[in-house]
């Protein structure tokens, strides 16, 4: 399974960006696809997650009512809608695919990787 991701670009705080993850090849075997970010000097964050079949979706704390995730199964494309951007969510944005079933918000539970794409949100 390839992952590409894009989309990323600056912003100021308050505004809005939306991510697209492309996915090909094997994709029958993706459970889910989650969202995680990483600021400088920080661990790589758990942003949120989409089962792919039913399209339920969850999110850590801090992006709740701000993101919003969703698919399109025909183009097999994950976005991730960020609203009301805080300086605070500055970081590469990475989309991952998970082959198990039982995946939570560990990116050890992720198979497949995209390469992650720059957000900054100025103040």
């Amino acid at each position: 399974v390839q992952l590409q991701a894009f989309g990323g670009g600056l912003v100021q705080a308050g505004g809005s960006l939306t991510l697209s993850c492309a996915a090909s090849g094997g994709t029958f075997s993706i459970v889910a696809m989650g969202w995680f970010r990483q600021a400088p000097g920080k661990e790589r964050e758990y942003v949120g997650r989409i089962i792919w079949s039913a399209g339920s979706t969850y999110y850590t704390d801090s992006v709740k009512g701000r993101f919003t995730i969703s698919r399109d199964n025909v183009k097999n494309t994950v976005y991730l809608q960020m609203n009301s951007l805080k300086p605070e969510d500055t970081a590469v944005y990475y989309c991952a695919a998970s082959k198990s079933k039982f995946v939570r918000s560990g990116w050890n539970q992720y198979h497949y990787w995209g390469q992650g794409t720059q957000v900054t949100v100025s103040s």
